[in-house]
C-alpha cells in the first residue's frame, strides 16, 4: 500500500533516501502547475515548466536536511522556496546577470505564493461540499493532480480563469473563442474537476 505524504516526509527526515524520492514525486504537478504561471508571465517559450520542477527536485535532493519544518504544509512552503531560487537562477542566465539577486528570489517566491493561494482558492469551486472547504496546502497538491489529468482546453481555462485571474471576456480573447464557449468550457472543467477530486484523495493527502 502507498504511504501517504506525511509518512513520506516522516521517512525522509529520518534518512529514507527513497522516501524522498517519492515525497517529491508527490508534488510534480502542483510545482509545474505554479511554475508554469510564472514562466508565462516573466520569460514566454523560453523556459519549459518540468525543467524548472526537475531542477526544483535536485536542489531540494540536495538541500533536503536544510529543511527545518515539521508538516506538509511546512514542507510545501520550502518546495516553493527552493523553485524560486531555481527561476531566479533561469532568470539571471536570460538575462545574463551573474550576481545573485536575494530580492529576486523574495520576489519569485511571493509570487509563486500567490499563485499557489489562488490554486486554494479554484478548491472552493470544486468542492461542493462545505464541510470540505478547508483550504490545505495538501489538497491543493491533490487538486493539481486532478488537473494535470483533464484535457488541455479544460487545464487553459481553468488556469487562466483562477490562477491568471482573467475574465471570460480576457479568456475568450486569449484563446479565440467567443465569450458564451468559454463560460460553457469553464463550467464543464469545473463539473469534471469536481468529479476527479474525489474525497479519498483529500483524505489520503493528509
Amino acid at each position: 500500500m502507498e504511504r501517504n505524504v506525511a509518512d513520506l516526509l516522516l521517512q525522509a527526515k529520518k534518512g529514507e533516501r527513497q522516501a524522498i524520492g517519492q515525497l517529491l514525486e508527490h508534488f510534480r504537478s502542483y510545482l509545474k502547475l505554479i511554475a508554469s504561471h510564472e514562466i508565462g508571465s516573466k520569460l514566454g517559450a523560453k523556459l519549459d515548466a518540468s525543467d524548472v520542477v526537475q531542477d526544483t527536485f535536485l536542489d531540494a535532493h540536495r538541500y533536503f536536511e536544510n529543511f527545518q519544518g515539521e508538516s506538509v504544509t511546512q514542507f510545501t512552503a520550502w518546495l516553493r522556496s527552493v523553485m524560486a531560487g531555481v527561476m531566479a537562477n533561469y532568470l539571471r542566465r536570460y538575462l545574463g546577470t551573474k550576481a545573485r539577486d536575494i530580492r529576486l528570489e523574495k520576489q519569485l517566491a511571493a509570487d509563486l505564493d500567490n499563485s499557489a493561494a489562488m490554486l486554494s482558492e479554484l478548491l472552493v469551486a470544486s468542492i461542493s461540499s462545505p464541510s470540505q472547504n478547508i483550504m490545505r496546502d495538501e489538497q491543493t497538491v491533490q487538486l493539481a493532480k486532478a488537473m494535470s489529468n483533464l484535457s488541455a482546453d479544460y487545464q487553459s481555462v481553468l488556469t487562466l480563469r483562477h490562477i491568471e485571474g482573467l475574465t471570460f471576456p480576457q479568456i475568450a480573447t486569449r484563446l479565440n473563442r467567443t465569450v458564451d464557449s468559454v463560460e460553457k468550457l469553464w463550467l464543464r472543467a469545473v463539473v469534471q474537476l469536481r468529479k476527479s477530486f474525489s474525497p479519498q484523495e483529500q483524505t489520503d493527502a493528509q
